[in-house]
């Protein structure tokens, strides 16, 4: 369990490091393709370190029972998880632009009027899924590196758009909000006009992610369970 904690420790805290503290001093050094080689080496390097630590950890107990009231309630909130990863992919301010510029859009609609940031929810979702049905410590621990990835990561997003492109970011905020449907009850946000790519997208990333945990993990997720 030492050398999961270690790895996830590590996938984590880089990425905060470099995304953050150091992104702007070693742009100033390498270039910003440079940094991205880098980023993306170090990223790469942690998690497979952290795919080998998990494989060779050995799987320890349940912390408590898991039936299928529990695999319900994780098939529909990754349902939920894959409509917002595949609507994050269109229309999203916080994606990176080619130019620089922050598109703020007229309206917060579809998955953004749920969250201003969800593929990142997406993947705090999965990390909270994961641990519901398959509570042994060495699964606790990276999923909870990637919900705190995920989640703080949203927060020093936020803060470094407002730092960055303080007038469209702060106009974003307005409309949105960092908790899930935060907006709507608040009425600065409507629910609705989801886009085909986030409900048809999100379904057939959701039927496909389940079904391959039976190749893959050699158990069945998701409705596999039921009608596999």
């Amino acid at each position: 369990m030492l050398m999961v904690m270690s790895a996830a420790i590590a996938f984590v805290g880089t990425h905060f490091l470099l995304s953050h503290p150091l992104r702007a001093p070693l742009v100033a050094r390498v270039g910003e393709k440079g940094f991205l080689g880098l980023y993306s080496l170090v990223a790469f390097a942690t998690l497979g370190w952290l795919v080998m630590a998990y494989r060779s950890a050995s799987v320890t107990e349940m912390l408590w029972p898991v039936g299928d009231g529990l695999w319900a309630l994780a098939t529909i909130i990754m349902l939920v998880a894959s409509v917002l990863l595949m609507g994050s992919l269109v229309g999203n301010p916080a994606m990176p632009d080619p130019d620089g510029a922050v598109r703020v859009p007229a309206q917060a609609k579809g998955v953004f009027a749920v969250t201003r940031h969800p593929m990142l929810w997406s993947f705090a979702l999965w990390g909270i899924c994961h641990i519901l049905v398959y509570p042994v410590a060495k699964n606790i621990i990276v999923a909870l590196a990637i919900l705190i990835l995920s989640l703080v990561g949203a927060a020093l997003q936020d803060r470094k758009k407002e730092r960055l492109q303080p007038a469209q970011w702060r106009e974003w905020e307005a409309k949105t909000s960092y908790w899930p449907f935060a907006a709507i009850v608040a009425g600065r946000a409507r629910f609705g006009r989801f886009g085909a790519h986030a409900l048809a997208g999100g379904v057939v990333v959701w039927l496909a992610a389940t079904w391959a945990h039976m190749p893959l993990a050699g158990w069945a997720a998701g409705i596999w369970r039921w009608i596999g």
